[in-house]
């Protein structure tokens, strides 16, 4: 019943910008993260966001660059990323729970498909 659904990838360059989304669906708030995975690399936790918005957390390797918001009125979720270096490249998704912060993959339970970014030479 609960279903997260992201878009907004596509092909990037070193030092670009791109804003992802999440839809979600079949639940009301709850706390949510983004999540990317490289080729031959671990799924990383880049940022997270409470289910009221007055807290964040981001991974040291997006802090500064990189900021996670939510739309209360459509339960959307956002990734801005700015500043893009070639570890972007990655397949991104979003993941909702009910735990806290935290940025480990265990800490949700329901994922999204994924949104695929890449580098453009």
């Amino acid at each position: 019943q609960v279903q997260l659904v992201e878009s907004g990838g596509g092909s990037v360059q070193a030092g670009g910008s791109l804003r992802l989304s999440c839809v979600v669906s079949g639940v009301g708030p709850v706390y949510m993260g983004w999540f990317r995975q490289g080729p031959g690399k671990e799924r990383e936790g880049i940022a997270s966001i409470s289910p009221n918005a007055a807290r964040t957390r981001y991974s040291d390797s997006v802090q500064g660059r990189f900021t996670i918001s939510r739309d209360s009125s459509t339960n959307a979720v956002y990734l801005q990323m700015n500043s893009l270096k070639p570890d972007a490249a990655a397949m991104y998704y979003c993941a909702g729970g009910v735990s806290g912060l935290s940025l480990g993959v265990g800490n949700f339970q329901w994922w999204g498909q994924g949104t695929q970014v890449t580098d453009s030479s």
